[in-house]
């Protein structure tokens, strides 16, 4: 009897040992599912809850629009850049005063919505007039004004943008790089937003992506702007850069592919200064068969290639791919801004605000505050440092080679300004014709005023000293004359 008993006892000391074990097991099962699922609601809100409560899909948008008017959309000094207008009937229009001037960036609100329209969809539709108002309108059965969200866009600049495109097709982003502050965001070909309902059909169907915002999504061969990296690469490998030396005859060769510099220029012997300057292809050519690969193409994501860069609009990704297996004649043609490697518009706004600002850049926004509609603040963006790029010694060294560009090299018209300018142009061939983009980023600063940033592309033109350097003038004038 003892030991049946004892048998029976150890039993079930082993089923309750087993049963502790499951139920710890399902515990801590149901500990780890508890923990994901508020993991995933902190990234919901943190990150993605802006973008459901902006979805067209989201039917409180469909009820909130029929309670309030949507708010206006202003530039940073308050002019109107989109407003809903309601005739005597009740029927309401988006208006955008200044038409084709900020129809990428600003949007549209019918037949889908893009821009600002789009972000801050939300923004639009919330009302924060006064509560006892907004019974009274309840009551009346009448709507409430939506809050009105202040953009940073600067409708000086931004219309000395879009006139110096004129007719070409392209983009310019301007910066403010102390701040991160976009004042200007323009892209052709345009549409008229006031019209994209009848326009709709034959938009959508042109060869032209009219709809494409060039200046954060287009992707364009960088040309010659990017030999702004391949300097930097250069810089780091060789502390004594200085005494770079090149004998420039207007060719170079690697036995299978021919580089030459532009216009067929000779440019005899130089420094890594005058290469820089003049923008010779042969020594930056050269300069890239020097170069550690892995090394460069560790900058280059450092700087933002190959990733998706933060912004309240859609952007492009910036390619740069350049393996260890790469040839000369790949290696070369990275190295001048040609081979496989595209950028955006607004990536290299981005690096040129960096370096202008000591190598710190700032966080890019269009938004600065939104209120209601007595003018009582809602909410407001303050600058943030978006990641620090390059030292400071770095972005001075890179200053001193773009203001040399401006007084002795392809950006020469931009010297004698009542402002500082410093830059690089490019010229950047597309496709096996050899017609070229022309290209120009860099700043401008004046004592008593924020610095500007700007990078400009001219579709299908010529030289960026042409084409694209009369571009930044015209911003820069217009942000400093006023």
């Amino acid at each position: 009897m003892k030991t049946t008993s004892k048998t029976s006892t150890d039993r079930k000391a082993k089923t309750s040992v087993g049963s502790n074990r499951e139920f710890a097991v399902v515990t801590y099962i149901f500990l780890i599912i508890f923990l994901i699922l508020i993991a995933y609601f902190v990234y919901f809100m943190l990150a993605k809850s802006d973008s459901f409560i902006n979805s067209s899909y989201n039917p409180r948008l469909d009820s909130m629009s029929k309670t309030v008017v949507r708010g206006e959309i202003l530039s940073s000094g308050g002019d109107v850049l989109a407003k809903t207008q309601t005739d005597a009937d009740g029927n309401e229009t988006r208006v955008y005063p200044y038409g084709r001037i900020f129809a990428h960036v600003v949007g549209y609100s019918s037949n889908g919505k893009s821009g600002i329209e789009s972000v801050e969809n939300f923004a639009l539709l919330r009302s924060h007039t006064f509560f006892l108002e907004q019974i009274v309108n309840d009551l009346k059965d009448e709507k409430n004004i939506g809050d009105r969200v202040f953009t940073t866009l600067d409708v000086d600049v931004q219309a000395a943008a879009y006139e110096a495109l004129g007719s070409y097709d392209g983009a310019v982003v301007a910066l403010q790089p102390s701040t991160g502050k976009v004042l200007a965001m323009v892209s052709k070909p345009d549409f008229d937003p006031n019209t994209i309902a009848t326009d709709w059909d034959s938009l959508i169907n042109s060869e032209s992506s009219m709809l494409l915002n060039r200046a954060a999504q287009g992707l364009y061969p960088p040309g010659s702007v990017f030999k702004i990296l391949t300097t930097l690469e250069f810089m780091r490998e060789n502390p004594g850069y200085a005494a770079y030396n090149y004998d420039c005859t207007g060719s170079i060769s690697d036995g299978y592919n021919e580089i030459h510099c532009y216009g067929g220029s000779v440019h005899g012997q130089e420094d890594i200064y005058t290469s820089f300057a003049k923008s010779c292809n042969t020594s930056f050519a050269n300069i890239g068969l020097s170069l550690n690969l892995d090394s460069y193409s560790d900058l280059c994501s450092k700087l933002l290639f190959n990733k998706s860069i933060s912004f309240e609009l859609p952007t492009g990704k910036s390619q740069f791919t350049l393996g260890k297996s790469a040839g000369t004649s790949q290696i070369m043609q990275t190295a001048i801004g040609q081979g496989e490697t595209l950028v955006t518009p607004l990536h290299m706004a981005l690096i040129t605000s960096a370096i202008c600002n000591d190598g710190t850049l700032m966080q890019p926004y269009l938004v600065d505050h939104t209120e209601n509609e007595s003018g009582e603040p809602v909410e407001e963006n303050e600058p943030k440092v978006y990641e620090k790029l390059i030292s400071e010694e770095e972005a001075a060294a890179l200053q001193q080679f773009m203001a040399n560009t401006v007084e002795n090299g392809t950006a020469s018209s931009l010297s004698g300004q009542a402002y500082s300018a410093a830059g690089k142009t490019g010229t950047a061939e597309f496709n096996s014709n050899k017609d070229s983009h022309a290209w120009f980023v860099g700043y401008a600063s004046m004592e008593g005023k924020e610095d500007i940033a700007v990078a400009v592309i001219v579709e299908d033109s010529g030289a960026g000293s042409s084409y694209a350097v009369p571009v930044a003038k015209a911003v820069f004038d217009a942000y400093f004359v006023k």
